[in-house]
């Protein structure tokens, strides 16, 4: 996925909100849904545009899928941030 996927996934505030909470340790769908009080449907559906932008990752634990976030997307996010903000020119 490119740099334009990635933004178009941190966009929504509720893909941000899933990612923050992420932060805090691997979890599955199901407690993901629980946490934000949304349907298996609207977090799957979120879930998959975070994977494709590879945000996330998955892993299966028996008959669960643990999604897990992802930092090395962040990393070239912030490099590449910090490629067109260059430095200060003097005036």
């Amino acid at each position: 996925m490119g740099l334009s996927d990635t933004l178009k996934a941190i966009n929504d505030p509720v893909r941000r909100a899933i990612l923050e909470f992420l932060k805090q340790g691997d979890a599955s769908a199901g407690t993901i849904a629980d946490q934000f009080d949304l349907t298996q449907a609207t977090v799957s559906y979120h879930l998959k545009l975070l994977r494709q932008a590879e945000l996330i990752t998955v892993k299966k634990d028996k008959n669960f899928v643990i999604y897990h976030l992802s930092a090395s997307v962040f990393e070239d996010l912030l490099a590449w941030l910090y490629t067109i903000g260059g430095t200060p020119h003097d005036n």
